[in-house]
């Protein structure tokens, strides 16, 4: 996740990263594709779970609308806890959660709309990369940002 907000941003450019990196500009428009596949795909799975006679279908949707605002929260606390507080880490932890969380939803939304699973495969691409940038700028800075805080 990224934002247009410098002192959220700012220090990704301060630390060391891995290897393989994607360039800033890239962030925006991926996640603005990703949201909207996400959006579209919750989309399909309530309205093809909740519209369904089939009881466990209405079931299993109302368990992946639960998993989609885990999901949410977890990607929403990622960047502060990157960015904002330099906590790599935690920030590890939380990607790895969210990767998890999404993998089991995309499972659970295609017993209830097959194209709703798929549809999340582009994301749990992208978490999966997230969380191998996110893990290598952790391991190649010891695990400590302090030295490379936002200026204030």
């Amino acid at each position: 996740m990224t934002t247009y907000i410098p002192s959220l941003t700012l220090p990704a450019f301060a630390f060391e990263q891995p290897a393989v990196a994607v360039l800033f500009p890239v962030f925006i428009p991926v996640w603005t594709v990703l949201y909207a596949i996400i959006g579209y795909a919750a989309y399909r799975a309530w309205s093809t779970g909740t519209q369904s006679l089939d009881l466990e279908k209405h079931n299993l949707a109302k368990h992946g609308a639960t998993l989609y605002t885990i999901q949410l929260g977890l990607n929403l606390i990622w960047m502060p806890l990157f960015f904002r507080f330099g906590r790599p880490i935690e920030a590890t932890a939380d990607i790895i959660a969210l990767t998890g969380t999404t993998g089991y939803l995309a499972y659970i939304w295609s017993q209830v709309d097959t194209a709703s699973g798929w549809l999340l495969a582009a994301y749990i691409g992208w978490l999966s990369f997230a969380m191998y940038l996110c893990t290598g700028c952790g391991y190649l800075n010891n695990w400590d940002f302090k030295d490379t805080q936002k200026l204030e």
